[in-house]
């Protein structure tokens, strides 16, 4: 089921809505009056077609909602961000994307790899719209650009952080749906473990094999999958697995051990707020400053294209310190600072496979 509902309110507002949407999640939309790519002006607004799960998973959605917001305040311009609906198909997303081409929308973003069919055929038929496309540098195009992050750098840290949290000598990766994205931060987490401590067993488990994708979508599957690593003695468990993360946190943090979350600050998401002493840290996508970056070079004439990276030293992933508990653990953070030292520096090489 899709809802609709306008996005005209203030800012203010809209983040409000944004921490209390469901997993169904909302649309918002504007009329438009034209049906031709030369329709397609700066003017008109930022799209947003979200990944599954939607806006509320207080993770990879949101943060790009955070900058699609913040863009639209900043540049005084309009902007329509859509839901998926469950199960749809490629044909569903081109639609999706082929319509708000047509709206005049400009950029319009794919969040998330399973946009990349569907842009790299609704790109060719709107030559004068920038598209974004997150999570996948695989469509080349004059009108694409790939908004690619380092995740395994990130969840390198993560490892090395979980290895220092752990008493048990047992830590787990719950990854949402087993694909070389989420594989990506598997590699890294494991061999930050490993290079710390190879004594520590890690327990790797993914929800759900592709083409199913719920893994990033029900709650209930992290939950079930995290008390399974908890059981076998982890406490320490770093999840990739977008809205069913939820379900990870709430896990651990019935047994009150601790959590690694993941893309945004999960510390300070107000959803989850009555777990956040659990949440010892999160690995940060700036999706949110991708999202802005892309809006404001299409606003100042000069849309980006091909592949910008997010990387460690950019800034682009990282550690969230917000949790006082993270940051009081002196011998952790020495190893975490000189592990980011080692990858920039380029002592550390990080894989992307496990």
């Amino acid at each position: 089921m899709r809802r609709v509902s306008k996005l005209a309110a203030a800012v203010g507002t809209a983040a409000a809505l944004a921490l209390s949407a469901t997993a169904c999640g909302s649309t918002s939309t504007e009329s438009a009056s034209s049906d031709s790519s030369d329709s397609a002006k700066k003017g008109k607004g930022i799209a947003l077609a979200y990944d599954v799960g939607g806006r509320g998973d207080q993770s990879f959605n949101d943060a790009a909602y955070t900058g699609f917001e913040k863009a639209k305040k900043d540049f005084g311009i309009g902007g329509e961000d859509v839901e998926p609906s469950d199960g749809e198909s490629d044909a569903d997303k081109v639609q999706r994307l082929t319509d708000l081409a047509r709206q005049g929308y400009n950029p319009v973003i794919g969040v998330g790899f399973a946009y990349a069919k569907p842009i790299e055929e609704v790109a060719e038929k709107f030559p004068k719209t920038t598209f974004g496309l997150i999570d996948d540098d695989t469509v080349k195009a004059d009108n694409v650009a790939n908004l690619v992050f380092s995740e395994e750098q990130g969840s390198y840290l993560a490892g090395v952080a979980a290895a220092k949290a752990t008493k048990s000598k047992v830590v787990g990766f719950v990854g949402g749906v087993e694909v070389p994205l989420i594989k990506k931060f598997e590699a890294g987490f494991v061999q930050g473990v490993k290079d710390t401590d190879k004594s520590i067993q890690v327990k790797t488990q993914y929800l759900t094999q592709p083409p199913n994708m719920d893994g990033f979508s029900k709650p209930d599957l992290g939950k079930e999958a995290a008390r399974g690593q908890l059981d076998a003695d982890a406490d320490v468990i770093y999840h990739a697995a977008g809205l069913a993360g939820q379900g990870v946190i709430e896990a651990v943090a019935a047994k009150d051990k601790w959590v690694i979350g993941v893309d945004s600050d999960q510390y300070e998401q107000k959803t989850l707020a009555k777990y956040k002493d659990s949440i010892l840290t999160s690995m940060t996508k700036d999706v949110s400053g991708a999202v802005y970056n892309l809006v404001k070079s299409v606003q100042d004439g000069e849309p980006m294209s091909g592949e910008s990276r997010f990387d460690l030293e950019s800034g682009g992933v990282g550690l969230a310190d917000s949790n006082p508990a993270f940051t009081e653990m002196t011998e952790l953070q020495e190893a975490v600072k000189k592990a980011r030292e080692g990858i920039i520096g380029g002592e550390i090489k990080v894989g992307t496979e496990s």
